[in-house]
């Protein structure tokens, strides 16, 4: 589990494919203290192992699945990453509680200027809208940000100078790919109103309920 916070931009060194696969060989420093082998780092929101840790670089094996649900395939070697080491449960949780598994890939659709902000707008595929609510919680290439407003298929967030200078979402352009992943506690709730409905059990909670309660 992370919180979105990016803690460094990686370089990527090396990326070695396989048939359905690929290596990733990721120059780092800040994610590297007290890693060790097999502890879990995002990469671009992407929850990946480390099989390999040295002096200022570590490696992560990518499994097909992976590289089809997520930007992960189109990495080459020199791109700039986005690194998060996971949640400590005596952490301050800074951003969302944010799992590491990308619910789909959106793209790039408009950057503006707003004063000191980036405005940027995300168009996303359905999967990922479901989950998308005004001043809700998104995570894109696994930096947690907050939702400004959103149509049918794609949603607005603004970035501080911060947030912009210190992950890939300052390099991005219009066309870019980008991973995203919906809030968990919104997967929970529907997950359980579908199964209570499902199951013929009466209940209080729906969207009405939620809305009335300020949970929406």
């Amino acid at each position: 589990m992370f919180t979105g916070i990016v803690e460094e931009l990686g370089l990527l060194r090396s990326v070695r494919r396989g048939a359905d696969s690929a290596r990733l060989v990721i120059e780092a420093r800040e994610v590297l203290k007290d890693i060790h082998l097999g502890d879990s780092i995002a990469v671009n929101g992407v929850c990946l192992t480390a099989v390999s840790v040295g002096a200022g670089i570590w490696a992560a094996d990518v499994m097909a699945e992976t590289l089809a649900k997520s930007n992960l395939g189109a990495l080459k070697a020199g791109d700039r990453v986005n690194l998060e080491r996971a949640l400590r449960l005596s952490d301050r949780l800074g951003g969302h509680l944010v799992s590491g598994h990308i619910d789909g890939v959106g793209t790039i659709a408009g950057l503006a200027k707003q004063d000191i902000a980036t405005l940027v707008t995300v168009g996303a595929p359905a999967e990922v809208m479901r989950y998308i609510i005004k001043k809700g919680s998104v995570a894109i290439d696994g930096i947690s940000l907050t939702v400004m407003d959103f149509k049918p298929d794609s949603f607005r967030v603004s970035l501080i100078p911060h947030t912009a200078r210190l992950t890939t979402l300052g390099f991005k352009k219009e066309g870019d790919a980008v991973n995203l992943e919906g809030d968990i506690i919104g997967k929970y709730v529907e997950k359980l109103l579908a199964w209570r409905g499902e199951a013929g059990q009466e209940t209080k909670i729906n969207m009405g309920f939620l809305t009335e309660h300020g949970f929406l």
